[in-house]
């Protein structure tokens, strides 16, 4: 069974991966990845380069990502090229882990993907764990975490899908308002109902 684990910023979705990893279920990352796909030298740096020129490169062959910022920010058709670039080569090495899981004879992998429901990869996994919060709890973890002001938290947390949208897409959802024990038996039970053994 194919997990996708999601949820929003400041939900905590990366306290349930901790969960999961530490029961013994292969996690496969897409933040991790991302990072992994524009290492110096990779085909998609130089993809980069070719479509977006070196100044967005630093002299260690590393991505420039306050440059990459400046020329895709608020300018919809860069953004969508960047994107055009580095998602694909993102899934491709997601599915390649996910692969490497099974063949070693995982029968549970989790994806853990932030953005599952804005890149619309749904059709990807078998099972949609969102890790949820209420907003009120969530703006305050966000201030805290990145020593925001409120109306920069608010900002972050309105560029991405409304949690409720997300709970909507949900095969289940595992609430973290309350204590790490509280979440932890909420995960326990969604992953006894579905039968995720190891």
């Amino acid at each position: 069974m194919i997990i996708g684990l999601t949820g929003s910023i400041a939900s905590g979705k990366s306290t349930v991966a901790a969960m999961l990893m530490k029961k013994g279920y292969p996690v496969v990352d897409a933040d991790e990845i991302a990072r992994l796909v524009v290492e110096p030298g990779s085909e998609v740096m130089q993809e980069i380069e070719s479509q977006f020129g070196r100044s967005v490169i630093h002299f260690d062959g590393s991505l420039n990502r306050e440059k990459m910022g400046e020329l895709v920010f608020g300018n919809e058709e860069a953004r969508k090229k960047l994107n055009g670039i580095i998602h694909p080569a993102i899934r491709k090495e997601m599915h390649r882990q996910k692969d490497e899981w099974l063949e070693k004879g995982a029968n549970t992998v989790i994806l853990d993907i932030p953005l599952l429901f804005e890149s619309k990869l749904q059709s990807h996994v078998d099972k949609i764990l969102v890790v949820s919060v209420t907003p009120e709890i969530q703006k305050a973890r966000l201030m805290e975490r990145n020593s925001l002001s409120e109306k920069e938290a608010e900002a972050r947390i309105q560029s991405q899908l409304p949690i409720a949208q997300k709970e909507q897409g949900a095969d289940a959802v595992v609430h973290n308002n309350k204590s790490l024990e509280e979440t932890e038996k909420q995960l326990d039970e969604v992953l006894n109902n579905w039968n995720a053994i190891l």
